[in-house]
């Protein structure tokens, strides 16, 4: 497992992202950081990749993965699935999303992608909230890169400034 972390500096809201894959790929990893690095001045924030499994068939590969992804997750966490099968969200929508969870004292925000063949119905069972990013599929590095980019974008929304032009 791979981590970048950013410590809390209060008792602020936390957010972290779990990958299920390899290690990033060098032109994509300079954009996690980058984005990762700029998440950091609205929230602490993580990043967990987590190995993908060994087994042969997918839905053994969902089974071990998910008991990965169970370990990473405390009882508190609000989950949020990237799955195609769910609600498409604009950049405004995903703002408003981490704010509700703040409001709500959310004391940390995961986002979730899961390995090549999704998720285990538990996880999915487990997950607060399902997004999808697009009609489209995307590899999952890609997803990564995507993914920091939005929750950057969110938090400039949400700070009101001039990243996000509406």
């Amino acid at each position: 497992m791979i981590y970048i972390y950013y410590e809390a500096k209060n008792n602020e809201l936390k957010i972290a992202f779990i990958s299920v894959g390899k290690a990033h790929e060098p032109y994509i990893k300079e954009g996690v950081l980058n984005f990762t690095q700029r998440i950091s001045h609205y929230y602490p924030i993580d990043w967990q990749l987590i190995a993908p499994a060994k087994a042969t068939e997918p839905a053994q590969i969902k089974k071990v993965e998910a008991v990965s992804i169970l370990k990473a997750l405390q009882s508190t966490d609000i989950l949020i699935l990237l799955d195609e099968t769910g609600k498409m969200l604009s950049s405004p929508g995903l703002a408003k999303l981490i704010q509700q969870k703040a409001n709500q004292s959310t004391q940390k925000i995961v986002f979730l992608i899961g390995g090549a063949y999704g998720v285990a119905e538990e996880i999915k069972k487990r997950a607060q909230f399902t997004w999808s990013l697009s009609e489209l599929v995307f590899p999952h590095m890609l997803v990564r890169l995507i993914l920091a980019e939005q929750v950057y974008r969110a938090c400039s929304i949400l700070a009101n400034e001039k990243y996000h032009h509406q």
